[in-house]
């Protein structure tokens, strides 16, 4: 996958990994959001990006989807903006402690059993990376260093998406997450608070 800075400086992953490493910081934990649709490509420049950085520490926001039996019984539409996603527990587990210098654990939710299983430990200082679709929204973009947005055509997305989940996904693609993402981008507008924004839609 090829990507390419819409706006902001971004040359290579090496020139990113050194901006971050020389940039201010808040506090002695540099955090940085990269949010995106589903599709983007959100995960991939993640995984480019901690390859030349092992001491980078990565938080998904998939680990705080809500089990079924907490989330809204309403149409996506009626739902608030990423209601599905537990975003308090992701501000006091992990963005609260850490922008305050202290020790702290999630506990990460079990796509398989739909529940919340084992917890993860994360140590103040060096990089952590919160990655994924709502990790932006304007309740926490005020707590990271540094802000990324990965930007994709729709259809790409949905092609991806397909591609990953198989054709039997796509009414829940097209009709449950990319109305509430929509909806999500619609009031939020994450791409707003970027510090650097990428066309993910680039292919080998």
């Amino acid at each position: 996958m090829i990507f390419q800075s819409i706006t902001g400086a971004f040359q290579s992953f090496e020139q990113l990994q050194s901006t971050l490493k020389n940039m201010p910081r808040k506090h002695p934990t540099l955090l940085v959001g990269i949010d995106g649709c589903g599709g983007s490509g959100k995960s991939t420049f993640t995984e480019e990006l901690t390859k030349l950085n092992s001491e980078i520490t990565i938080i998904h926001m998939d680990d705080f989807y809500l089990p079924s039996k907490q989330r809204i019984n309403d149409t996506v539409l009626q739902k608030t903006v990423g209601a599905d996603f537990d975003w308090k527990r992701l501000r006091n587990q992990v963005l609260i402690p850490l922008s305050t210098n202290n020790h702290t654990k999630y506990q990460v939710y079990d796509w398989a059993t739909d529940t919340l299983g084992h917890w993860i430990e994360v140590n103040p200082g060096g990089i952590v990376v919160i990655e994924g679709v709502y990790s932006l929204r304007s309740e926490l973009a005020d707590f990271y260093d540094y802000k990324i947005f990965i930007y994709c055509q729709r259809e790409t997305r949905l092609k991806r998406g397909l591609e990953r989940d198989g054709e039997n996904a796509r009414d829940i693609w097209e009709n449950n997450w990319m109305v509430a993402e929509d909806k999500y981008i619609r009031e939020h507008r994450p791409f707003e608070e970027a510090d650097l924004i990428i066309d993910g839609g680039g292919t080998t």
